[in-house]
């Protein structure tokens, strides 16, 4: 294959990802939509996370269930064989309600849901850091890890699924 002809099959699969991705963006626009609102963004240990969200469905949505939930994610180094260093994300904690089951929203519908959740009492260990070992590593090589929280909604629906997530602070 010529160098040319290659470098047009790759522009080609990136218009081709971005035209997806677009599409889908909009599909999910055009369906409806979920905002949350926390009136507050700071929480302890053990304390219940309260909020609100909207759902607006702008075409009629044929939806599995609804839910809200609380996530942690850590974010952590990791080096491979070669020595380099990577940034992941895991999850490493999820504990979530289920609003409404399986229903259909029609077109133009409109709702505020309240939901509480929750934080668990006790400090969450990843894998990484989890250790006295692991976080004498991190200390030494700079590799701390960090949890990061968020509130989560998401219409579990045919097709394209409605969500939204806000981060939140735990101290």
């Amino acid at each position: 294959m010529s160098p040319e002809l290659v470098d047009l099959l790759i522009i080609g699969a990136v218009i081709a990802g971005a035209l997806g991705a677009a599409a889908y963006f909009v599909a999910r626009f055009l369906k409806g939509s979920v905002k949350i609102n926390l009136p507050k963004e700071t929480f302890t240990p053990g304390e219940q996370v309260e909020g609100a969200f909207e759902l607006t469905a702008k075409k009629e949505i044929n939806a599995n269930e609804l839910t809200a939930a609380l996530v942690a994610r850590e974010s952590y180094h990791e080096r491979d064989y070669k020595g380099r260093s990577r940034r992941k994300t895991r999850e490493i904690y999820r504990v979530g309600q289920v609003v409404e089951g399986a229903r259909v929203y029609p077109a133009g519908y409109t709702a505020n849901y309240n939901f509480k959740i929750a934080l668990p009492a006790g400090e969450l260990r990843g894998g990484v850091g989890g250790s006295l070992l692991g976080g004498a590593l991190n200390l030494l090589g700079g590799l701390g890890s960090r949890i990061e929280w968020s509130v989560e909604v998401r219409l579990d629906a045919d097709g394209v699924d409605l969500a939204s997530s806000k981060r939140i602070y735990v101290a």
